[in-house]
């Protein structure tokens, strides 16, 4: 899931000039431009995104121009802050007939009006939307099929997702933190993970991850032994992270009601994320965790637990055999906080990357591990619920 998702609106816009004297009307930071009315804040220098961001020159005709892009999951650091405007540290100095301020200011007249604002106030998603939801509506349909068709090649999906979940996770690391995580044998050992736990249950999937690790550790030993320890740390966190997680997913697919409890799981999920959106973007004022994920609300928050909560009671009482209305209300509070935990993990995973979106194989979402990132941490939490409510099946 991304920032965009949860509908916080933009920073206002506005500059603070020297300590003491507030903000000062019409005045933009040096080197910056003003913003039109609705658009995300601008990146701060030495993050930068998996896709490029376009460069536009500085309005002002003054020095060099910044590039400034759309905020997402992982796309800017620290602009967390309500109503703070993001700084652009492009350059600071312009050039020699740049009049500012010692504070960096331009006198009044040289700001560029920001243009009207959008009429009514809307509020902008961050994402190309269209794309968004025919992906999603073509994934949907890929899960849908395969799992009530026949369910080994549901369970090949699941596989697919992990291994490419576990490319783009080694390629980001690779490239940003130059961390060498060994993808053969964490593909190999993950696919054996997920059909491990679909075939011998929980003790197949700890068995195949502790085989797993080893692999790796031994894998590595056929490089230099310069940051083995990193490398293989890494590895093993992404072991954890992407196929055992999802083994949690075979494991209710092996239940004899294996597709309604998987079902029941997807849609909780994107219902939460769903509610978090409309609410967000509507009522959407007070952040959730600006240092973290600036675009996620308490609000956004709130309508994910409202909206996960009636899909629970509606799934249990309909879809899962002894199930019941009032478990599916703390079905749907958990699945909403813990989607809602593992968005905000990934965005710390990708600020720390310094990059927007894990990848690019899905338009619209980023990559694979973009859509994975609520659900991973749900399916353990969903699984052991459903023990919990109505047994193993």
């Amino acid at each position: 899931m991304n920032d965009s998702s949860w509908g916080a609106p933009p920073p206002r816009a506005g500059f603070r000039g020297a300590p003491g004297q507030g903000s000062v009307p019409g005045a933009v930071p040096g080197g910056a431009f003003p913003r039109g009315a609705g658009e995300a804040p601008a990146h701060e220098s030495g993050v930068s995104q998996t896709r490029p961001m376009p460069i536009v020159s500085d309005p002002g005709g003054h020095g060099s121009g910044h590039g400034h892009g759309r905020s997402g999951s992982g796309g800017s650091h620290g602009s967390g802050g309500a109503g703070g405007s993001a700084s652009s540290s492009g350059g600071s100095g312009g050039s020699a007939g740049d009049s500012r301020d010692p504070y960096g200011q331009r006198p009044a007249s040289e700001s560029s009006d920001p243009g009207p604002a959008p009429r009514g106030g809307k509020k902008r998603a961050g994402r190309d939307l269209r794309a968004a939801i025919g992906v999603g509506v073509s994934l949907g349909v890929v899960i849908l099929a395969s799992l009530f068709f026949y369910k080994p090649v549901f369970l090949g999906v699941i596989v697919v997702a992990v291994v490419v979940g576990l490319w783009e996770l080694t390629s980001r690391l690779t490239e940003r933190k130059e961390i060498r995580a060994p993808l053969v044998p964490l593909a190999v050992g993950g696919a054996a993970m997920v059909i491990a736990g679909y075939v011998r249950g929980p003790e197949g999937a700890w068995i195949a991850m502790a085989l797993t690790s080893l692999a790796v550790l031994v894998w590595r030993m056929t490089e230099s032994p310069h940051e083995y320890l990193r490398d293989v740390t890494a590895a093993v966190f992404a072991t954890f992270y992407v196929p055992f997680l999802a083994t949690f997913v075979a494991l209710m697919l092996a239940a004899d009601d294996g597709p309604w409890r998987v079902l029941t799981f997807l849609l909780l999920t994107v219902v939460s994320d769903t509610g978090a959106y409309a609410v967000g973007w509507r009522f959407g004022t007070h952040k959730l965790a600006p240092s973290i994920s600036p675009g996620k609300t308490r609000e956004g928050l709130g309508g994910a637990i409202a909206f996960a909560m009636a899909a629970g009671a509606l799934c249990m009482q309909f879809l899962i055999e002894d199930g019941s209305w009032w478990q599916g209300l703390l079905l749907g509070l958990v699945v909403a906080v813990s989607a809602t935990l593992g968005d905000l993990g990934e965005s710390m995973m990708k600020r720390d990357l310094g990059i927007k979106d894990m990848g690019t194989l899905l338009p619209g979402h980023g990559g694979i591990m973009d859509r994975l990132d609520s659900l991973l941490p749900t399916a353990p939490v969903v699984w052991l619920l459903f023990v919990v409510f109505v047994g193993n099946g």
